[in-house]
């Protein structure tokens, strides 16, 4: 299996992970042949691209660090906590979306403390138009993939997940039109975002029983570990844990996503973002930590190194993040070459070969 970028997409290509709609309704079952009409469905509702299965990727397979189903309900889940808050109709008493949401937290930590030894090598298939919630598990599931990285008992991941998938709940209280503006926001505007964390923040604490680390971790996922962030302008271990820990998850998630205002970065290129900022924007330690969990090359991408050869990445190391394993489907001349591997990180012969570019082998 290998993702193809939508625009790369091409009538009879097989479906090789199932796709659902903003519905949890399946939308492609996996095993179904690609129509044109298919590809430009997939592309008017924002989607990257699509996991395919053929002759060249048959042996290659994408794990993530949860399952599809747990993602799918999941955000389901979020959402329905969303537009309660939304609609101002939540109250203590009434509680199943928030008991829900805190039962899915408990199963995502127990998944990913199974698969703890994974790297997060999925590149996501969220939706544009709800990326508000699918943004919120991915930021809960990065944010319990680096707690586990620094040694957090399962408990604090639990606290750590739930603080970090309701991170984004105060925007509920930001009008939309101001959300998903195209361009520049005023002044005003940007002021009236940057309240969202304490929206959230009072909200949460105000409304449900939480503990206080989950809501903490609320206020301070914009804080910058240089102190440049908000609302509190703190800086470095001043900022909680999970603060500094939110913060790294929701800038490479956010960067990932394709938003109204600018096309997704390839995971690698958000990477790069990430390493560049670590002691600036960052907690130096807490980056060096999840760049060693998320791959900035995922299993199934198709890459071009720099002595020409193109093929796929099949294989991961937390120890080198930028030498994976590729197997070899194209040559220097553009000439399909029968397979055989790269390993970058252990092959001594290849120390001068380096990753350029994320590439299409259609």
């Amino acid at each position: 299996m290998r993702f193809v970028p939508v625009n790369g997409l091409m009538e009879g290509m097989y479906v090789g992970k199932s796709l659902y709609d903003k519905n949890s309704q399946l939308l492609l079952s996996k095993g179904s042949i690609i129509q044109k009409s298919y590809i430009d469905k997939i592309y008017e509702m924002g989607y990257q691209g699509l996991y395919v299965e053929d002759y060249i990727s048959a042996d290659i397979e994408v794990k993530d660090v949860i399952s599809d189903e747990l993602r799918r309900n999941t955000v389901r889940t979020v959402k329905n906590v969303f537009i309660e808050t939304h609609d101002n109709k939540k109250t203590k008493k009434n509680s199943n979306n928030i008991d829900q949401t805190k039962c899915m937290i408990t199963n995502i930590v127990d998944e990913i403390l199974e698969n703890k030894d994974t790297l997060v090598n999925l590149i996501d298939l969220k939706m544009f138009d709800d990326y508000t919630f699918y943004h919120c598990v991915n930021v809960a599931v990065l944010s319990i993939v680096l707690g586990t990285s620094v040694g957090l008992n399962k408990n604090n991941l639990y606290n750590l997940g739930l603080g970090a998938i309701l991170h984004d709940i105060g925007k509920m209280f930001i009008d939309s039109s101001i959300l998903n503006k195209k361009g520049k926001l005023t002044d005003e505007e940007y002021k009236f975002i940057q309240k969202h964390s304490e929206y959230g923040y009072n909200y949460l604490k105000e409304t449900y029983e939480i503990p206080l680390s989950s809501y903490i971790g609320v206020l301070q996922h914009h804080e910058r570990y240089d102190g440049t962030g908000y609302p509190l302008n703190r800086c470095k271990e001043d900022i909680s844990l999970f603060g500094r820990i939110i913060c790294i998850a929701d800038v490479y998630d956010a960067l990932t996503s394709t938003r109204p205002y600018r096309e997704a970065l390839l995971p690698s290129e958000a990477i790069e973002y990430i390493m560049a900022n670590g002691g600036v924007m960052f907690d130096i330690n807490l980056t060096k930590k999840f760049v060693k969990k998320v791959a900035p090359f995922p299993i199934g991408t198709c890459v071009e190194l720099s002595n020409r050869y193109k093929g796929i990445v099949v294989e991961n190391y937390e120890e080198a993040c930028l030498r994976p394993k590729i197997k070899i489907i194209v040559d220097d001349n553009s000439k399909k070459v029968d397979t055989f591997y790269y390993n970058l990180k252990d092959d001594k012969n290849l120390r001068n070969v380096t990753i350029t570019s994320i590439t299409n082998l259609n």
